[in-house]
């Protein structure tokens, strides 16, 4: 199973990003996929999910109303689009993935799958 995240880079604040996250390996029908962030010297933190089949989605407070993920099922592969970015967006991104077991998106321990990160760096 692998999960390969791209899409990263250096943007100016108030600019946009579209991060991607390519699956391979088997389908995942039934599971939630999410991005979590990890900024600097801070702890691995939840930005968004979305169930890979329904389409129910859920933000962190912090990116609601700017960032929207999306998924494509035909390509195996989830979106990130982030809007209105701030420097307090640069971080690490992380794709995850987790089973459909309960509609609490956020936790990070819940998640079986993670990809390997791309960097998004916001400059003011």
């Amino acid at each position: 199973v692998q999960l390969q995240a791209s899409g990263g880079g250096l943007e100016q604040a108030g600019g946009s990003l579209r991060l991607s996250c390519a699956v391979s390996g088997r389908t995942f029908s039934g599971y939630v996929m999410g991005w979590f962030r990890q900024a600097p010297g801070k702890e691995r933190e939840f930005a968004a999910a979305i169930t890979w089949s329904g389409g129910r989605t859920n933000y962190a407070d912090s990116v609601k109303g700017r960032f929207t993920i999306s998924r494509d099922n035909a390509k195996n592969t989830v979106y990130l689009q982030m809007n209105s970015l701030k420097p307090e967006d640069t971080a690490i991104y992380y794709c995850a993935a987790k089973r459909l077991r309960t509609v609490v998106f956020d936790i990070r321990g819940d998640y079986e799958y993670w990809g390997q990160g791309t960097l998004v760096t916001v400059s003011s």
